[in-house]
């Protein structure tokens, strides 16, 4: 947000929020009640992403906070931006190397929030990548030079995720502001529809996509599951298609195509339902909405011969912890 003088009166600029994800724009919404970006605010989410579409729209059946602008969607980034989501990205890396973006929100963006913390907390020398990546010396620079020009800048990181004391310290130590939230405009919010009938329900993962557990016991998982009990299935939006469609083969499974956040979703449960999910940061954030209501959220542990060898022992260690 920034102020400027036009004829003598004081005006107030809207703070842009870029958003890539259904989690990001919820938490820009967040940001923006909270009082972080200013008075004024345009949320505007990247163009072509189905999830996004279907976030935007549940968001505006809500009654918005005041000042809050749910833009139409677009291929490129605003000129200037003040939150994000995805610090990882090449091109908000870009962006922040080619404007001035004078204090940077980085809005919760569930796993890689953790790791971005990891990597600030570490020293200025440590370039913005993503896990597992494998990066061009070009990209890699440029995740270094991201690294550099976010330590000449304000930054906040706005999470709803548990952040160990340590690694808190450490971000502090860094000169970053961590800002913890608990969803109050979200939990301030009527359900905007009932839950479903199945007392079980169950997110899906996107571990299984990207290669870190066996598709074959995580299908027999489910199936066995709804053997004993019906279950209402909740896609991740980067899971498979191929391998909802085998879900939605199985019965006693009712796959639920809600597109929204499971935040935003699922929040009209009602006591004696449970949710189930296998690591996920969701499982944080619906906690956090759900537990008042007597709705119990459940990690799953994965058994050691579901994950792949993809799945180094630090990284397991680090999906459990984050979900425990």
């Amino acid at each position: 947000m920034a102020i400027t003088r036009l004829g003598g009166q004081r005006v107030v600029e809207q703070a842009s929020a870029w958003v890539e994800s259904p989690l990001q724009m919820l938490c820009a919404v967040e940001a923006h009640h909270a009082g972080l970006l200013g008075p004024e605010t345009a949320v505007v989410p990247r163009a072509g992403l189905r999830p996004l579409k279907a976030t935007r729209k549940e968001l505006r059946r809500l009654g918005l906070p005041e000042g809050l602008e749910l833009a139409e969607p677009r291929e490129r980034m605003p000129r200037r931006v003040q939150a994000v989501g995805d610090a990882f990205s090449g091109k908000v890396q870009l962006r922040w190397l080619t404007s001035n973006p004078g204090r940077i929100v980085i809005v919760d963006d569930g796993l890689a929030t953790i790791r971005l913390l990891e990597l600030l907390a570490a020293g200025p020398y440590r370039p913005l990548l993503r896990a597992r990546a494998h990066p061009t010396t070009l990209r890699a620079a440029l995740g270094l030079a991201a690294a550099l020009r976010l330590r000449l800048s304000k930054v906040s990181v706005f999470t709803a995720l548990d952040v160990d004391q340590k690694l808190e310290d450490g971000v502090r130590r860094a000169g970053v502001d961590l800002v913890r939230h608990d969803f109050a405009w979200l939990r301030a919010q009527p359900p905007s529809a009932e839950g479903p009938a199945e007392r079980t329900v169950v997110l899906g993962t996107s571990l299984v996509r990207n290669g870190l557990v066996h598709r074959d016991h995580y299908l027999r998982w489910l199936t066995d599951l709804a053997s004993r009990e019906p279950v209402a299935y909740y896609p991740h939006r980067r899971e498979d298609p191929v391998d909802v469609a085998l879900i939605r083969e199985r019965p006693g499974i009712t796959v639920h195509d809600a597109g929204a956040p499971a935040e935003l979703t699922l929040r009209g449960l009602d006591p004696g339902q449970r949710v189930l999910s296998l690591p996920s940061t969701a499982i944080t954030s619906l906690r956090v909405l759900l537990s008042p209501r007597g709705v119990a959220v459940e990690p799953v542990d994965v058994p050691d011969d579901w994950w792949t060898s993809r799945a180094a022992p630090a990284l397991r260690s680090h999906l459990t912890g984050v979900s425990g």
